[in-house]
């Protein structure tokens, strides 16, 4: 068991220190931000967060029954 265990502690060890050379070398290295709405493209387009048009729709005057009512 302890022969299957540490060669694959020692493969996992070896593939974090690949994904993270970048961000551990680099100054002020950091993770890149993949959310939906960090992209100028997609903003462009209209898609955004569904948690964010969830927030949104949450904090609006009417909330969600203002809405259904305008979607009829």
């Amino acid at each position: 068991m302890l022969k299957l265990i540490l060669p694959t502690l020692l493969i996992l060890v070896v593939c974090f220190a690949f994904l993270s050379i970048k961000i551990l070398l680099k100054k002020n290295g950091r993770f890149p931000n993949t959310h939906v709405s960090s992209s100028k493209a997609m903003r462009d387009r209209g898609i955004r967060c569904v948690q964010s048009q969830d927030f949104e729709m949450r904090h609006k005057k009417g909330g969600v029954a203002e809405f259904k009512k305008s979607d009829k």
